[in-house]
């Protein structure tokens, strides 16, 4: 018998990994299409008495009343990205009372995060469960030093894990810019805004207990609420929670990269020359320096042919809201804010709405939104010549990236366009096997590159349109080759045979494993 399985991206999936954690091998973006299931429910602690307080005085007190003991499943969520406090603060207070055995359930985790890294080395946390690492918690993955695994979700399938029942959170800590003595949490109008807490919302629904930390309480009621008093246990007020000017990091920048600007052309281009550019279009961008740039430069076009996108979907930066603002989108629909502008456009724009992460892409709902996108612009690490994307580990075989909403919008959308330069520094971003798979190439359609783009074969429509379009097309064997005639085929990275990490597709099941570095190996 053998020792693995192949799935449908013909990744070879350990039959240990598939004994050990109970999930099944990726068989195709849509097979569990029309599956039923329970929902999962949380132990909730009836709260009737109107002279209790919810006001805890520290992280240390809460911890305490919310019985926190080794092998609990802790969660939290990222919309500060690298200027969020709120992870090593309980951290750091669970490290002192001697707790092991955690899981961290996060929607994200960043460098910011670095100060964690020892207790992943000492035992006190054993597991992560996040949509990516980066930073020295991927180096530490990556080295082995986690003891249990490092499960990678997208932003749908970690409101589907939780939803379903595969994750149980036991305490959830959601930073709140504002925040009543009650619960009611908001992410504007404080010092810390973060502008919506989407991620945050199916945590606040399924855990057992809900710890509020903010650094701004306001009167009762803090209204509209973005999450709920009647999901809250605790309220704990604190000096920071996060900050935002942070927020605006790495990725989440508009580029000045004439070779990134010129990819960016190319993807304005193709997009409309689609039959889906027409008045009411639906679109998300990701936050690479191209997709930021393709979005000024459609907007341009659109302003001259006096089309409006319908909806605007997803994490939001500046470029986006500029256009809301000049009225050529109706809506802008939100799951995270990537720069101030964005913040202060949901906090003041009555056509800019937050909505929860099931709403945005869970996949196992009665409908998300990424399956009414027309286009979706996103980037990769990695694509190979299967159309396969990787957006988790480096080339060299490093955890430092994340699934985000990748694989959702890729699932969902019409029209799927992945920007990448040929060559990432001196590595070939297009080449013949990614080093780790996170979405599928059956749900890719263009890729985009500084030496011409390729469409997927699958998508004979777009081919079809595109035949009288002055572009620099090219099969994605032949962009490939150019890569490698430029620095040679890479050889590949030794890892050894212990995974360390499990590459979840949206649905549940097992698209790759990571394995770790075969020099750090015991």
């Amino acid at each position: 018998m053998s020792d693995y399985v192949v799935n449908a991206v013909g990744r070879k999936i350990p039959v240990k990994v598939i004994e050990e954690t109970g999930m099944k091998p990726f068989a195709g973006t849509y097979a569990r299409n029309g599956e039923k299931f329970t929902k999962a429910t949380p132990t909730v602690r009836a709260w009737c008495d109107p002279t209790e307080s919810k006001l805890v005085g520290s992280i240390a007190e809460v911890l305490k009343k919310c019985e926190i003991k080794d092998g609990m499943t802790l969660s939290f969520h990222h919309h500060f990205r690298e200027g969020d406090y709120i992870v090593n603060m309980v951290m750091e207070e669970v490290h002192k009372m001697g707790i092991k055995d955690i899981t961290i359930c996060a929607s994200s985790l960043g460098k910011a995060h670095n100060p964690i890294v020892p207790m992943i080395e000492d035992g006190t946390i054993t597991s992560i469960q996040s949509s990516g690492v980066r930073g020295g918690i991927g180096d530490a993955i990556s080295k082995g030093k986690l003891k249990g695994y490092a499960i990678m979700r997208s932003h749908g399938g970690r409101v589907r894990a939780i939803e379903s029942g595969d994750v149980h959170i036991d305490i959830a800590f959601i930073g709140a810019p504002t925040c009543d003595e009650y619960g009611n949490m908001r992410a504007v109008g404080g010092k810390s805004d973060c502008g919506v807490l989407s991620y945050a919302y199916v945590d606040a629904q399924y855990a057992d207990k809900v710890v509020a930390i903010t650094d701004t309480l306001v009167p009762y009621p803090n209204l509209p609420a973005s999450i709920s008093q009647v999901n809250v246990d605790y309220v704990v007020v604190v000096d920071e929670i996060g900050n935002p000017a942070k927020i605006a990091t790495g990725a989440a920048k508009p580029t000045t990269d004439v070779r990134k600007i010129m990819m960016a052309e190319y993807c304005t281009q193709f997009v409309i020359n689609t039959p889906w550019f027409k008045n009411g279009f639906t679109y998300q961008t990701g936050v690479g320096g191209a997709s930021i740039a393709s979005t000024i430069s459609l907007g341009k076009i659109m302003k001259e042919r006096g089309i409006k996108m319908g909806l605007g979907l997803g994490g939001i930066a500046g470029p986006m809201c500029t256009l809301l603002e000049e009225g050529l989108i109706e809506k802008l629909v939100d799951t995270q804010d990537f720069d101030l502008h964005a913040i202060e456009s949901v906090k003041n724009n009555p056509n800019h709405f937050e909505i929860t992460g099931s709403e945005y892409a869970n996949p196992m709902n009665k409908g998300a939104m990424v399956n009414k996108l027309d286009f979706v612009i996103l980037a990769s690490l990695e694509v190979d010549t299967k159309f396969n994307c990787n957006v988790v580990v480096d080339s060299n075989g490093m955890i430092t990236g994340a699934q985000g909403g990748h694989p959702d919008t890729a699932a969902g959308a019409k029209c799927t366009i992945v920007i990448a330069p040929l060559l990432q520094g001196r590595t070939p971003a297009i080449c013949t096997d990614v080093t780790t798979v996170t979405t599928p190439g059956e749900t890719v359609d263009v890729v985009i590159t500084d030496y011409g783009i390729a469409i997927n074969p699958r998508r004979q429509d777009l081919i079809d349109c595109m035949k009288d379009v002055k572009l620099p097309f090219k099969t994605i064997e032949e962009l490939r080759d150019i890569a490698y005639s430029m620095t040679g085929e890479p050889d590949p990275v030794e890892f050894g045979d212990r995974v360390v990490g499990i590459i979840e597709a949206r649905d549940g099941t097992i698209m790759d494993v990571v394995r770790q570095f075969k020099e750090f190996e015991v």
